[in-house]
């Protein structure tokens, strides 16, 4: 593979080695049960412990969970949508200058948890931002685009 970033613009004819598991880690879709009732928690609820005890279920038992009156609004969702989308498009040259392997750093673009360790890769590329506190972790967050901070 010419580049460590998935992003780069390259049009596979075919998926490279390195992405390929094998066929015993693959998910047996034959095994899949179909799950009708997604739980849904109301984070507006004003009984904390209700919530709390829907979390803990919804993970016990399904694994995931949707939720909403989370309090973000549509405008901030679309315009973190915008820029993820924006910093996803930039050249991979620029986005390279982000690219690192090492796990432990906080800001970092890459494409798999540890490269260096993982034996098949993820068909993913992902942008690693620490931020809390956020006066700390901002400084070392993407320039470009310009919006990102």
């Amino acid at each position: 593979m010419d580049t460590k970033v998935i992003s780069s613009g390259v049009l596979y004819t075919s998926l490279p080695a390195s992405y390929v598991r094998p066929e015993s880690e693959r998910p047996r879709l034959s095994e899949v049960s179909a799950c009708e009732n997604v739980p849904v928690i109301d984070l507006g609820c004003e009984d904390r412990s209700q919530i709390v005890r829907q979390i803990g279920d919804a993970c016990e038992h399904y694994g995931f969970f949707q939720v909403i009156n989370h309090g973000v609004s549509l405008e901030a969702v679309e315009k973190m949508l915008g820029v993820a989308h924006d910093f996803f498009s930039l050249p991979v040259e620029e986005k390279l200058k982000l690219y690192s392997d090492d796990p432990s750093k906080t800001m970092r673009l890459s494409t798999s948890f540890n490269v260096n360790k993982e034996t098949v890769h993820n068909w993913r590329d992902y942008l690693r931002l620490h931020c809390y506190p956020l006066d700390t972790y901002v400084p070392e967050w993407p320039s470009n685009p310009p919006p990102f901070r």
